[in-house]
């Protein structure tokens, strides 16, 4: 065990994350849990060589948690993970600063899922003071990681009404994207059709509707086309962005509106009935919204129908 623990410990959390990036929920928390309980021992008796890999574990757990909606516990997970970060980037700055800004980032989405929404920013903006930081030493090693806080910093900013500032922040998480995906389109068009979501969301708020029509559908077109090769990954992604876009042609467009919230449910329930923590609650948003659809067009009939469902899912929602 001395010998091969840490090994172990190392291929059980890779386990973790490339379970994840498959969509592998439950599977990918399974093994996340187990790196950090092996950790966990290791870094009790010897702290100095182990204790950034439990902190790397229970971040990675932090999300594993959030993905299946479990976000109190994924909250205590990434807290604990930024406490022992801190104190050991204050003796070892340069080689742990990226690490705390990653968990940083974390506990800001998940603060941001329990509504705790001034709390959810603060980390957040630390978050991204730091990668721009290191992004200004070494850009290559660290600008999809800005991009990528820079995304969620916008969000964190709509959602308590700052919307200039939240759009100045998904601009620049976008072009920032689009440059990388340029390079290296594999790895980096599903961060750009994040962006470029988020990015018309914070255009609609503003009243720039053609703009951010626009951008929505990019966003769905790359999704569509990753989640013809990796369904368990993007369909959620997909199913988002349908959503928002259905949502958005609501005033302006409602049969087509009707469609693509129609695609969106058919995805939803599909995953609410494999992760119903995770998807109850956004099934019900998205069934009321096919609801009000369906009544502005007149089906009155249909309409109580997926409203009753709406209910019965909230209902449901731990």
């Amino acid at each position: 065990p001395d010998a091969y623990l840490p090994d172990l410990a190392t291929v059980v959390n890779n386990l973790g994350i490339r379970l994840s990036d498959l969509g592998r929920r439950q599977e990918a928390f399974l093994a996340t849990q187990e790196a950090v309980k092996i950790y966990r021992g290791l870094a009790h008796a010897r702290p100095d060589a182990f204790l950034p890999d439990l902190a790397m574990s229970l971040n990675n757990l932090g999300i594993r948690l959030h993905d299946l909606g479990r976000f109190e516990e994924g909250l205590a997970a990434a807290k604990e993970a930024v406490d022992i970060q801190r104190k050991i980037a204050c003796t070892r700055p340069t080689a742990f600063r990226a690490e705390l800004a990653m968990s940083l980032n974390n506990v800001g989405g998940l603060l941001s899922a329990l509504k705790q929404r001034e709390e959810a920013l603060m980390a957040t903006r630390e978050a991204v003071h730091t990668y721009r930081e290191l992004a200004l030493a070494r850009p290559d090693a660290f600008r999809a990681d800005l991009a990528m806080n820079l995304n969620n910093l916008a969000i964190r900013l709509a959602d308590l009404d700052f919307h200039e500032e939240a759009l100045a922040a998904a601009q620049e998480a976008v072009d920032m994207r689009r440059e990388l995906a340029s390079k290296r389109p594999d790895k980096n068009r599903p961060d750009l059709a994040m962006s470029l979501n988020n990015l018309a969301i914070q255009l609609s708020a503003l009243g720039r509707r053609a703009a951010g029509l626009n951008a929505m559908q990019e966003a769905i077109d790359i999704y569509r086309d990753l989640a013809q090769m990796q369904p368990d990954a993007f369909l959620t992604h997909l199913a988002g962005s349908l959503h928002n876009m259905g949502i958005y042609l609501g005033e302006t467009d409602r049969h087509r509106a009707l469609n693509v919230i129609e695609e969106a449910v058919v995805i939803f329930r599909d995953l609410a009935s494999k992760y119903p923590d995770a998807f109850r609650a956004v099934l019900s948003n998205v069934l009321t919204n096919l609801a009000t659809c369906l009544e502005s067009l007149g089906r009155h009939a249909e309409a109580m129908g997926a409203a009753d469902e709406a209910a019965k899912f909230a209902a449901n929602v731990k």
